[in-house]
């Protein structure tokens, strides 16, 4: 009988201890860590930083339902992973040994990459339910001032683009429905190199649509922005261009700012030598596998993948969700197969699918491979992406809360696009 940990619990790592139990069944012992005692719905975390969901809406509690599924669950943190002897140490001491792990750990939030940033610092994220209730906080309190410049953006380093986009476009829908809009400025701020990139170096005519998008929802951009600091009340923000040398300079006064961080490595996992690149991400192979420890499998947004293309200011290239639930099905496939005296032979897809969120419409981009040239480069704009979206929020969650590990992009929303198969 072998033991497999699954560290993570979020959209990748709750999935993947479901599909290790209905793949491998009760000859085997499933354990999932995660730092918090409840399960939080990412995608949604926009919404809340508006009001549209509250904390209830998108957590629960985690060890009440894969108990269910005979998955034994540990609320903690990981303090270190020793490969060499196959094992775990956890914050408060305690240790538990593995034959194969799987990291899901998401990333962590590296808001001390930039000076006065964060939540501990004069901005907000919408990374966490808890960062997406904070700036909600003091959202209602500029709604009670009657005016205010809202600044949402993201870093340098940054590579999850599109929830920046999402919540300048949420928010100005949100003004409109409490017909305050005209009393608000909203400016994005990005590091990416023109609007619409992504971290992918655009998807079909995403930079003309997004750019469209803004202009009529009126609000003001400011791209290849390396913002250097941030002071209460004020960004500072270095406007390269194309050749990388200072364009511009601007001081960005805000009321209240909304700013994705970089990602890095989570501090347990950056820490084992010869998992990770320089950035704390693992490193893997097409099975998912770490080629240095060979029983060590990653999926997600902590998983190491090169840029797509060098820009001004450094950006990282997303991980969506269709690809993430991929690289779950890999990794639980190849360890069976391994526990099973064969080679692996699963591969997770490089296609990049995203639903993103507008507030009172939504846009979906389907890029085949993620990096360029591509066969298929798809970017469409509907209401049906953002009641696609709503319905990816109410699936996944039941799903979860069911032990389900049956494929959602797979079977809804590829077939909502009129995608039978994707290669």
């Amino acid at each position: 009988m072998a033991h497999i940990v699954v560290v993570g619990a979020g959209t990748g790592g709750m999935p993947a201890a479901y599909e290790l139990k209905d793949e491998l069944g009760e000859g085997h012992e499933i354990t999932l860590i995660n730092e918090r005692d409840y399960f939080q719905f990412t995608p949604s975390n926009p919404w809340v930083g508006v009001g549209w969901r509250s904390r209830n809406d998108i957590t629960f509690s985690i060890d009440k339902y894969v108990s269910k599924k005979g998955i034994k669950f540990i609320a903690g943190r990981v303090d270190k992973i020793d490969p060499a002897n196959n094992a775990i140490t956890m914050e408060n001491g305690d240790t538990l040994n593995y034959d194969y792990v799987i990291i899901a750990t998401g990333p962590k939030l590296y808001f001390d990459e930039v000076e006065g940033s964060g939540p501990k610092g004069f901005t907000h994220s919408v990374c966490t339910v808890d960062h997406a209730e904070a700036f909600y906080a003091d959202y209602q309190k500029q709604i009670e001032k009657g005016s205010g410049h809202i600044v949402v953006g993201a870093m340098p380093f940054a590579s999850c683009f599109g929830p920046a986009y999402e919540f300048a476009l949420i928010v100005d829908s949100d003004l409109r429905k409490r017909k305050i809009r005209d009393k608000f400025d909203i400016t994005l701020v990005s590091s990416e190199p023109y609007i619409g990139h992504l971290g992918l170096g655009g998807v079909g005519d995403s930079k003309g649509m997004l750019e469209s998008e803004l202009r009529s929802k009126h609000i003001k951009w400011v791209v290849n922005a390396k913002t250097t600091k941030v002071e209460e009340g004020k960004l500072f923000v270095e406007e390269l261009d194309a050749k990388g040398e200072i364009y511009d300079n601007h001081e960005i006064e805000f009321d209240i700012a909304m700013m994705l961080p970089a990602f890095f490595g989570v501090d347990a996992v950056a820490a084992v030598e010869g998992l990770c690149n320089p950035r704390g991400f693992v490193v893997v192979d097409d099975f998912h596998r770490n080629p240095t420890y060979q029983n060590i499998y990653s999926v997600g947004v902590c998983i190491a993948i090169p840029p797509v293309e060098t820009t001004p200011v450094p950006t990282g290239a997303p991980k969506t969700g269709y690809m993430i639930e991929s690289m779950v099905t890999s990794a639980v496939h190849n360890i069976k197969a391994s526990l099973e005296g064969k080679e692996p032979y699963a591969k997770g897809t490089w296609t990049a699918l995203c639903l993103a969120d507008m507030g009172d419409t939504g846009a979906a981009f389907l890029a085949i491979p993620q990096i360029p040239p591509r066969n298929v480069a798809w970017f469409k704009k509907g209401k049906w992406v953002h009641l696609a979206k709503i319905a990816f929020e109410k699936y996944f969650i039941r799903k979860m809360k069911k032990g389900s590990s049956e494929p959602f992009y797979e079977k809804s929303v590829l077939k909502m696009m009129g995608v039978t198969r994707l290669k």
